[in-house]
């Protein structure tokens, strides 16, 4: 019987009875059973007034969101204070390996980069990040969050898809990021610290934070029922 930690030296272990013509053991890995911040519920912890034996935590969690836009921010407490009853939310700016304006899985791949980059001594760290996607009808945003543990376990989401205008769309594929192309078309500068072109496009029947909520809430379900996950 191995934890996840010992199961490479179980594993030596066998390598070295092969070699002696020895057959190899039956490992049977346990996995851990995890607290709300997704690292494993240890004794030590509990001893040290960290968490409960249940695993949940008796201090603030703790969490960084890797950008300093304040609709973000707002998005991500709306969202894990309904998770957490006590909970601390910071913010600092990150620069990424992606472009201004992410195309397709560089969405992804820019929310990830986003969350590992802001987690240092925090519980999580958050990244979230638009971009667009070319589909059968049009240009498409959509919006992905990663939550990062400190065990560098990261969980994704995204939340609902709408399509551009097609002269947003031209000049995106002309080069231009999509506030860019807003500010030239429609006079709107700063839309996505503000309600978004989600709210220019619904005459505010639907705003950015909300759509952010959705991609925060869709990162954490795996988190919400990791016992479903494991």
């Amino acid at each position: 019987m191995v934890s996840p930690e010992t199961r490479p030296r179980a594993e030596e272990i066998n390598r070295r009875r092969a070699s002696k013509g020895l057959s190899p053991l039956l490992l049977v890995t346990v996995p851990h059973i995890l607290a709300e911040d997704g690292m494993p519920i240890s004794a030590t912890r509990i001893l040290s007034g960290d968490m409960d034996r249940e695993g949940h935590i008796l201090r603030p969690i703790r969490v960084m969101v890797g950008s300093d836009n304040p609709v973000k921010v707002e998005a991500v407490r709306n969202v894990l204070s309904k998770i957490f009853p006590s909970l601390e939310v910071g913010s600092m700016p990150v620069a990424t390996s992606i472009g201004e304006q992410p195309f397709g899985e560089q969405t992804r791949q820019g929310a990830i980069e986003r969350a590992r980059m802001a987690l240092g001594d925090a519980d999580f760290g958050v990244g979230l990040e638009a971009g667009v996607f070319e589909l059968a009808d049009g240009m498409y945003d959509v919006q992905y969050c990663a939550v990062v543990d400190k065990g560098g376990q990261a969980t994704l989401g995204h939340g609902s898809g709408f399509r551009y205008p097609p002269e947003v769309a031209r000049r995106v594929r002309e080069g231009k990021s999509v506030g860019r192309a807003f500010e030239e078309l429609y006079g709107e500068e700063g839309l996505g610290r503000r309600e978004g072109a989600i709210g220019l496009l619904t005459n505010g029947l639907l705003d950015r934070t909300t759509l952010s909520e959705q991609a925060v809430m869709a990162a954490m379900v795996p988190r919400i029922r990791q016992e479903l996950y494991r």
